[in-house]
Formats: C-alpha cells, structure tokens, sequence
C-alpha cells in the first residue's frame, strides 16, 4: 500500500468522521435547546396554572415575593412582546430565559399577568412547590391531611408522602438539615429526581418527590442521532463502493474491448485512488498480451519466411538424388540435405529460444557464479570456431575482485555467446570484450572492427527477424533472433542492452549491464 493511498483514505475517513461529529453537535444543541425550552414550561406548568387560580397569590404566599420574585400585574407592566401575550391569551405558561435563570409567566383568571423567577430552576421550584404544600398543610386539621396531600399532589404534579416509617426517613445529614430549616432539597443515591423534606409545626415529616430533571440525553435524541449517524455513513460507504464501481466497470469495459480484439484498450485511472495499482497491474497485463500478439504474428510471418528457403533446398536435393547416378553428385546432395536439416534445427532452437523468454521468462534460478569465468569460456569456444578473427578478452583486477554475481549462467553465457558471434560475424578481424565489475552493477562491452550499424538503426537489430540493408543479409548467416534473445535474458536479469559505436575499433559495440546482485522474490 502506498503512503499516497493511505493518506488519502485516512484524510477522507477523517473528513466523513468530522462531518458526523459536525452534524451531531448540531442537532443535539439545536434539539435540546427546543427541548429544554419546552421542559422548563411544562415543568413549571402545575405550579403556574395554581397560582393562575389562587386568589391574590402575593398575599396569600407573602414569602415568595422575596424568595421568587412573584409578582402579579396588568400585562403592560412587564414589557411583553406580541407573540408572548398572544401565548399568554391561549392559557400557555412561557419560559423565558434571562441573565440570572428563568422567568415564568402566566395568565390568572382575571387577565393579569403572574411572573415568577427562580435562578436555579429545579431546586428553587421544587422549594416553592414544597413551601406551599407545607403551608396549605398546616392550615388543615390533621383529619383533613390525607385528603388536602392527594389534591395537592394532583394539583402540582408531584408525589407527597408522609413519613410514617423509619425506613422511609433519609440520611442523618438530612434529617439535621430539616431539624435546622424545616426543609431541606435532596437526592437519593443513583436517582436525579429531586424531593423534599419537609418538617410541619407538630414535628411530622412529609416527604415530596419532584419530576425527574431535564435530561439532554433522552432516547428521542439518542435514537435521532443513531439515525443520523447510520444515514451520513450509509451515504458515504454508498459513495465509496459507487466510486469502485465505476472504476471497476472501467477495467471491464477494457477487458470486453479486448476480448473484441482491441489489444490497444487501456484502463484510465487517477493515481492513488482504490483500483490505480488494479488499473496499472491490468494495463501491464494489456501491454503484454498485446506484445505477445504481435510477436506471435511476426513469428508465424517469419518462421514461414525462413522456413520456406530450407525446405525448398531440401525439396530440390531429394530431387536431385532421386536423378542423380554418380556417387559424387549423391554425396553432395547429401551433405547440402544433411547441412539445411541442420539449418532448421538451429532455426528451430532459437525460435523456441525467443519464444520461452519472450512469453514470461524461463524459471530462472539464480545462483552465485563467476561472470568473468563465463566471459572466459564463452571467449575460448569462439575462438575456436572464429578461426580467421582476432578475440581478445580485457578483464582488469579491480573486476576480478567482485566476479562472483547472482546469475543464471546458462543465459548469460548464451547473451554473451550471441554478442562475440554476431561480432565476429561482421568484424574484418578484431573483437574485444571489456567487463567491467563493481560492488552494484556488471558491464560486458562486446566491440568488433567491422562496419558498424547506423545510429537510427540501433533500436531496431534488437527487433525479432530484424535484417539491417547494410550490416544484414542472407550472405551473412543468422535470423534475426539472437539480439532479441541477449534482449530478453538481460530483461529477466533485471538489467538492459544497448548498441553504440566502438571508439577504439570503429565498428558496432554492444553492452550489457545489470545488478550484481537481485533478490529472488524479484525474479519472476
């Protein structure tokens, strides 16, 4: 995997990660501050709508004028908007916020307006809600008591019980707080709902329990953000595979033209996205097959070609000896048969040659060997066989000492065999051979005395069947293959060939270089 890829990917997880944070902030500040609103009204609805019907509430609870700010008035008198008297008008208890907590309002049954205040909203209703419980209970005969608690706690949305049993009573720290104020505000462990201690004038203990407070993470808002987070995922994973889809229906299109015998069909893909390493591997492939193709057809071309002036000297021998009477004219037909099956075979072996290496290589199995040993070999044996031409073999010390190289010395020695043959084929009668070895990288120069090949010809004699109008003819013996072999095997080798022009003899030179040493997972 590509560090470009990777971050690629992980910028784009991260964006759709942002993205979903982005969102859901938003919409649970956004909810909740509906919700809340709504809470804080229909929280301090009871109490409201009570004091809405309570008679003169400011005289009646004198305290909480103080404590509340409770106030009761014409609606001119605190500078309400339209929409919050239109709301009023409907019988709507409003909430609204201010510098220091809450203000509540309401309309009392005779058109004034009631407003409370509470700083800390919760805690200071539940207080109000306990002080008028208390008061309204000790303003009753203890006969009455039952009765006034279910009316109260109907009225004003709580829960009131009397404490009746020690179980019921809470902490020690509360009880001393009640004994101290006659009220005290508290919690049970493991609960958020509020209640209240109350202490009446004859020492009874009643306890009030409040609603449970705002909660900002209530299964409405959860269950809404689950279904967010689910869609903008369900979006972008449909992106994503909708983004592989196509490119993947691209490397199909391709393939279909192919399979149609457009070998020229390619995958057109940006780089580091999903499929550009598929795109780049098909493509190889493609270039290959194509290759493959055109070099199968220049095969059958030329082999029927060269296949064709053999044949016919054969056909025109057995001719021969079929009329033929004296044994000098046998013998020599024989030997011109026995010399063109020898021509075929040779032709055969290189074209098997060309062919194993051009469609994907041979195993090779690269081992440590001595490239100079090679170089001397192939040398002896040419210089036999080229009896007329000088070869010389140039090795300095400084290449002795890194000889040893990871080869397939097979191939090596016929990538250099083809090199000093086709040299001395074409020299007037001078060959050398250069190696030059370090501690990365083998060089073998091959140059000859002969007259050279043309610079806009140098591509071409690595061309399979390539006959060069100069330097190449049928006088001059080979097919054209042995170029593109040495090609072939310095490819599998992971290294390359190249044809110059020799300073020192002034014919052609030829050069293979390639890594003195290559791992074997890199060999195919």
């Amino acid at each position: 995997m590509s560090l470009n890829f990777f971050l690629t990917i992980y910028a784009r997880l991260a964006g759709v990660t942002a993205l979903v944070i982005l969102i859901c902030t938003l919409l649970f500040n956004g909810i909740n501050s509906v919700r809340h609103q709504f809470w804080h009204e229909r929280f301090a609805e009871p109490l409201m709508r009570w004091l809405a019907v309570t008679p003169a509430p400011v005289r009646q609870y004198h305290w909480m004028p103080s404590m509340f700010d409770l106030r009761s008035g014409h609606p001119g008198q605190f500078e309400l908007s339209s929409v919050t008297m239109e709301r009023l008008g409907y019988g709507q208890v409003v909430a609204q916020r201010t510098g220091v907590g809450y203000r509540y309002l309401v309309q009392s049954y005779d058109g004034d307006v009631i407003s409370l205040r509470l700083e800390q909203a919760y805690r200071e209703m539940a207080q109000a809600v306990a002080l008028i419980i208390r008061w309204h209970l000790e303003t009753t005969t203890p006969g009455q008591r039952l009765e006034v608690i279910d009316q109260l706690a109907d009225a004003l949305g709580v829960s009131i019980q009397p404490v009746q049993d020690l179980e019921w009573l809470p902490d020690q720290s509360v009880l001393e707080g009640v004994s101290e104020s006659g009220l005290v505000v508290f919690s049970e462990q493991r609960e958020q709902d509020a209640r209240v201690l109350l202490r009446l004038s004859e020492g009874d203990l009643v306890v009030v329990r409040m609603p449970a407070p705002f909660n900002s993470w209530g299964w409405p808002v959860i269950a809404l953000l689950l279904v967010v987070v689910g869609s903008v995922l369900a979006i972008a994973l449909f992106l994503a595979i909708r983004f592989v889809d196509t490119h993947l229906r691209k490397v199909e299109s391709v393939a279909v033209r192919i399979a149609r015998g457009e070998m020229g069909a390619r995958v057109e893909s940006e780089q580091g996205t999903l499929v550009s390493r598929l795109a780049g591997s098909f493509n190889s492939m493609a270039e290959h097959i194509q290759r493959l193709v055109e070099v199968q057809r220049e095969m059958i071309h030329a082999v029927s070609h060269e296949l064709r002036t053999p044949v016919a000297r054969i056909r025109f021998g057995v001719q021969m000896i079929e009329s033929g009477n004296s044994p000098e004219v046998l013998a020599r037909q024989l030997d011109g048969i026995d010399g063109d099956i020898q021509e075929l075979d040779e032709l055969i072996d290189e074209i098997l040659t060309y062919a194993r290496l051009e469609q994907g290589g041979p195993v090779f199995s690269l081992r440590e060997d001595s490239v100079t040993d090679i170089i001397r070999q192939v040398v002896s044996e040419q210089q036999i066989i080229r009896t007329g031409i000088q070869i010389d073999c140039c090795i300095d010390d400084a290449s002795e000492r890194w000889a040893l190289a990871d080869v397939e010395p097979r191939y090596i020695h016929r990538a250099i065999q083809n090199l000093v043959g086709n040299a001395a084929r074409y020299a007037a009668g001078h060959v050398v051979v250069n190696c030059h070895l370090d501690e990365d990288n083998c060089r073998i120069d091959v140059e000859d005395d002969g007259p050279g090949i043309p610079e806009q010809d140098w591509e071409k004699v690595f061309t399979a069947f390539a006959r060069l109008d100069d330097s190449r003819t049928r006088t001059s013996g080979g097919y054209g293959l042995g170029l593109s072999i040495v090609r072939r095997i310095l490819y599998w080798h992971g290294g390359q060939a190249f044809v110059g022009r020799s300073d020192e003899l002034g014919g052609a030179r030829f050069s293979l270089v390639w890594p003195r040493r290559k791992s074997v997972e890199s060999v195919l």
